[in-house]
């Protein structure tokens, strides 16, 4: 298996950047590099993350301001090209900001920022990104947002049904999805979509973040060891 190259991309405000280096890097044994956003140019990467944090502090809106970091437009080719992209968090905002995801994301329906662990369902083994996970299976990863509310239009929203663009939901632990077990008033429990072509993703939840066995949570390996199989 080769080791693949992945570049963590850094905002003005990014505060899992040296999250997702450690477990792109030491725990999952690649060749990870931080790639700031002034750069013109991601380099020779096989896989790209757009990390959680504030990007220019949410300024405006979150992600609004970091889709015109500069480096943002070789992303925008690395992705329309087929290359592998994942946004975590704020990274799933600047993704949809980017027009490489569908839809926004709105403040929590409580209006509180929420930090916590929770439950969530597997939707569709059948990705780049989840090739290492079963069908409905459920995985316990935290979130740590103030703004993510999925929301989109009805014919959107049924569009990714329909071509099974929705990966994650949020769930309870028996894997019911309720009201109850949604943190945030997301769509349809929204927690992550791919994009048509199935190799952009993005997701609220933080899989750095339950990652390394000193955390006591390695539910969201899962998806990284998932993303470097895909790529050999």
């Amino acid at each position: 298996m080769k080791r693949l190259k992945m570049g963590v991309i850094v905002f003005p405000g990014s505060n899992c950047d040296h999250d997702s280096h450690y477990v792109a890097g030491t725990m999952m044994k690649q060749e990870a590099r931080l790639i700031w956003h002034k750069e013109g140019s991601i380099g020779d990467v096989d896989a790209v993350i757009l990390p959680g944090g504030f990007s220019y502090g949410d300024y405006l809106r979150c992600g609004a301001i970091a889709r015109f970091s500069p480096v943002m437009k070789d992303v925008v080719r690395f992705a329309n090209n087929g290359g592998i992209v994942i946004g975590i968090c704020n990274g799933f905002q600047v993704l949809t900001e980017a027009g490489l995801l569908p839809g926004v994301l709105l403040r929590n329906k409580s209006l509180l920022f929420i930090c916590k662990y929770l439950n969530l369902r597997v939707e569709n083994a059948d990705t780049k990104f989840t090739s290492q996970c079963k069908q409905g299976e459920i995985l316990e990863i935290p979130i740590a947002h103030g703004e993510g509310n999925y929301f989109t239009d009805p014919d959107t929203l049924k569009r990714l049904e329909d071509n099974r663009q929705v990966v994650f939901r949020y769930c309870d632990r028996n894997g019911s999805i309720a009201d109850k077990a949604n943190p945030n008033g997301s769509l349809n429990n929204i927690a992550g979509i791919i994009n048509e072509k199935g190799n952009v993703l993005g997701m609220m939840p933080h899989p750095e973040r339950a990652s390394d066995p000193v955390l006591k949570h390695t539910d969201g390996r899962k998806i990284f060891e998932s993303i470097i199989q895909s790529l050999n």
